[in-house]
């Protein structure tokens, strides 16, 4: 099976999917390029078909409304998309944060090429970071992300790690993410986003001061039932239990998790809180959900059905303390 992941690498600690070429700290901008396999270019062409044969070759047309997507190194397609479409390439999601590293205390911690190259990203710790009840610390990151294929807008989202389990969420609240998303019918520019985003990184103390509250909410068994029944089978928390509960391996997993298997569960913070109840969902969708590999279940967690259950678990978890 081919892998997801084309390249990726990583500085200090190995990150929470355990994937990439490790680099040592503050390297520059050029060095992650190279590594994290982020040192092409897309460049892109006419759209040509080949009619009904016209001699021995058949007659080449061309489609102008649209475009062919292509790696400059291997030539390989990576989409076909509207003349419309304004790219963004690797080296700008990694000179995004030149700045951010070289001024405003960033470290850029991992960066890397997903299926093929069609899409991209780089995390970067932002320096912010918070402890709660003492000892279980959650440092802030910032994830810029984008595709060539119209599967991802260009998306700087706000995200934090719990660095106990490598768990990650984005910062969100009140049902909306913090992200500033750009669409690629609209030309990229990194100093609107930035600017755009001071808003959202302002957010970071309300955010915390939020997971405070899940870590000081205590939970009934009968409680952590009924989210976890919310979370993975659409139930509603406070309906009774079904006698056959639906995503059973899932429910039993994420239990386990709480109940003392997860990494950190045993924390003052985690046992028998909503800040608990919401880490087991986090840790299932980070590291145990069934994916064909790492790769997968990394893009999912932070791009696709696992994102989705992450914000759907955080929204549950914040009822219980609204």
């Amino acid at each position: 099976m081919a892998h997801l992941v084309e390249t990726m690498a990583y500085a200090g600690a190995t990150p929470w999917h355990g994937l990439g070429n490790q680099l040592t700290q503050k390297q520059p901008i050029e060095v992650w390029q190279r590594e994290a396999g982020m040192d092409w270019q897309i460049q892109e062409s006419l759209v040509h078909f080949k009619s009904d044969a016209v001699g021995h070759l058949g007659a080449i047309h061309s489609f102008p409304e649209q475009k062919v997507l292509f790696r400059s190194d291997t030539k390989a397609p990576l989409s076909v998309v509207s003349q419309r479409y304004h790219t963004v390439q690797p080296r700008e999601v990694l000179e995004f944060y030149r700045d951010l590293t070289e001024v405003s205390g960033y470290e850029l911690e991992t960066a890397g090429v997903l299926k093929g190259g069609r899409k991209f990203w780089a995390l970067a710790r932002t320096g912010q970071g918070a402890a709660l009840k003492g000892n279980d610390q959650v440092n802030g990151y910032l994830l810029l992300a984008t595709s060539c294929d119209g599967t991802l807008a260009t998306t700087a989202t706000p995200t934090t790690v719990r660095v106990v389990c490598n768990n990650t969420l984005s910062i969100s609240l009140n049902g909306a993410t913090h992200a500033i998303k750009v669409a690629h019918r609209t030309r990229f520019d990194p100093q609107t986003v930035k600017k755009q985003l001071g808003i959202a990184v302002s957010q970071w103390d309300e955010f915390m001061y939020r997971m405070r509250t899940l870590a000081e909410r205590k939970v009934q068994s009968k409680e952590a039932l009924g989210f976890f029944m919310n979370v993975l089978c659409d139930t509603n928390a406070h309906a009774p239990i079904p006698e056959v509960v639906p995503n059973k391996r899932a429910m039993e997993k994420v239990q386990s998790l709480y109940e003392g298997k997860g990494r950190g569960a045993d924390l003052a913070s985690a046992r028998g809180t909503a800040w608990g109840l919401l880490n087991a969902m986090t840790e299932y969708v980070d590291h145990e959900r069934r994916a064909r590999s790492s790769e997968y279940r990394m893009d999912s967690a932070w791009f696709g059905q696992g994102a989705v259950i992450k914000q759907k678990a955080l929204d549950a978890a914040l009822q219980l303390v609204a």
